[in-house]
């Protein structure tokens, strides 16, 4: 029976193909997944054009189908892989899931949650820059075709 070793970089790939998704159906380009236990659990993109609702970002959308998974509002063990750095609106969220570890990809130097300081929970720890050259080339790709 093989062995995998499953590294931030391995569900951060996982995200991205998420994101790949959001870019072709001409969504701001986020994905995320939620893991526990070293399985996925939830995964999504970015869905504002779609459902026209500004809050259906990846994370918001994450969140819900995780803790309908677990049937529990809380996510201590869980760790969210997004491509991009969480807004003001992703954190606030995040921080009343209680989930343990957050990692990202690219900053988000406009919109991103730090630049308001530490809006998790302080028992959240932050993994920033996995992958975050191609979290941020996809992103530039996207407003390139915009512009």
């Amino acid at each position: 029976m093989p062995i995998f070793d499953f590294s931030d970089e391995y569900f951060m790939q996982k995200a991205l193909l998420e994101a790949q998704m959001a870019f072709e159906e001409g969504e701001v380009p986020v994905g995320c997944v939620i893991v526990c236990n070293d399985k996925i659990i939830s995964t999504c993109h970015n869905m504002t054009k779609r459902l026209n609702d500004c809050t259906s970002h990846a994370e918001i959308i994450a969140l819900s189908a995780a803790q309908e998974y677990l049937q529990s509002k809380n996510l201590k063990g869980c760790t969210l892989y997004v491509t991009l750095e969480p807004c003001v609106m992703c954190a606030g969220a995040l921080y009343w899931s209680q989930i343990s570890r957050i990692v990202y990809g690219a900053e988000d130097k406009k919109r991103g949650s730090s630049l308001f300081g530490n809006l998790y929970h302080p028992k959240t720890e932050i993994v920033s820059g996995i992958m975050s050259e191609e979290c941020s080339l996809l992103i530039k790709d996207f407003f390139k075709t915009k512009r």
